[in-house]
């Protein structure tokens, strides 16, 4: 399957460690629920959604979030989350059709 848009937004921009920020991840995902029919054909469309959603920092696993197909189209998770130094923000996600993706960002604490 072809890489889905993701991204991952740290707010405020600039940030200290052991400061607490906010971190939205930012997929484009379908999220069908598989009781939806195509308008041209009349087929119903197959589910295909977000069953997961892992955020680890420095490979080290913080937070898992189970999600199920009512969550509206191309969904945004929201955390906040204490930075203890600098290092790498990764997010994992995995879909009910085995796809698996991630995406992730470094984050530099200033002082």
């Amino acid at each position: 399957m072809a890489e889905r848009k993701s991204l991952i937004k740290i707010k405020p921009k600039k940030f200290k460690s052991g400061d607490v920020v906010k971190v939205n991840f930012m997929v484009m995902h379908p999220m069908e629920t598989g009781m939806r029919k195509d308008k041209k054909s009349g087929k119903i469309v197959p589910a295909d959604y977000i069953t997961e959603v892992k955020f680890f920092y420095n490979d080290t696993p913080f937070t898992t979030m189970q999600v199920w197909e009512s969550v509206s189209t191309n969904p945004v998770f929201t955390i906040n989350f204490k930075v203890p130094a600098a290092g790498t923000l990764k997010v994992v996600y995995k879909t009910n059709t085995g796809e698996v993706q991630e995406q992730s960002k470094k984050l530099k604490p200033k002082g």
